[in-house]
């Protein structure tokens, strides 16, 4: 089998608008075959974005509280419902193409679901799936949400990870159908390094998706 890369991107803080300009950028270039498969990690200011199976109705905040609570609303073309990005949150965005390692998009969603299972056990932290949902379950509530696009076999959109993530933002919408939200913060009870958290979901998504070689670069590549 030929050996496939993944590059990586750290963004840091980034407006949603921004990201997604990116992930659109990157889809089309891989598509053409001009781009390896990519893989964007990053933060969010503050945002909910409503999914292809979600309305504005799931948005409990009036533009007021809104703006009080300095949060954006964006429609998005993911699948799922209505989610929030927010600061202490990791959101992974890959953009790979799945005719060069599986075609199916349920597939591809479950090992996302075991990147971030995987990862999460190097905290001992107890993670699964729930029949049925989408995303990262533990017994205290969902820890990661997954919402994603398929373009002739290239994904955008992806996941997001609750690592030291204000969960309060979470009672301004209807999200995860009714399930507490949780953090790693508040299951290990400290904060915790973004930078190490993304260095271990990078080593895990290399196992799972099977990529032979890994390489970072900056924002402007």
């Amino acid at each position: 089998m030929k050996k496939r890369f993944l590059r990586v991107c750290r963004l840091g803080r980034i407006d949603y608008n921004e990201a997604l300009t990116l992930q659109k950028q990157t889809e089309q270039a891989v598509i053409d075959g001009k781009a390896p498969d990519t893989l964007f990690l990053l933060e969010h200011p503050h945002t909910y974005t409503i999914g292809r199976r979600a309305s504005q109705s799931g948005i409990l905040a009036t533009s007021e509280i809104l703006e009080k609570i300095g949060a954006k609303v964006f429609e998005t073309d993911r699948g799922g419902k209505i989610t929030y990005h927010g600061i202490g949150q990791i959101v992974g965005y890959p953009v790979i193409n799945l005719a060069k390692f599986k075609q199916d998009v349920h597939h591809y969603v479950r090992c996302l679901e075991e990147v971030l299972i995987k990862m999460l056990s190097e905290y001992r932290i107890e993670a699964y799936r729930i029949e049925g949902l989408t995303g990262v379950h533990t017994k205290d509530g969902k820890v990661a949400a997954i919402g994603v696009h398929i373009k002739r076999w290239v994904t955008t959109h992806g996941f997001a990870l609750n690592v030291n993530t204000d969960l309060s933002y979470f009672n301004w919408i209807i999200a995860c159908d009714g399930e507490p939200v949780t953090s790693m913060e508040r299951i290990l009870g400290r904060e915790i390094d973004l930078f190490e958290v993304e260095d271990k979901i990078i080593k895990k998504f290399a196992e799972v998706f099977n990529y032979g070689e890994v390489f970072e670069v900056g924002k402007e590549n």
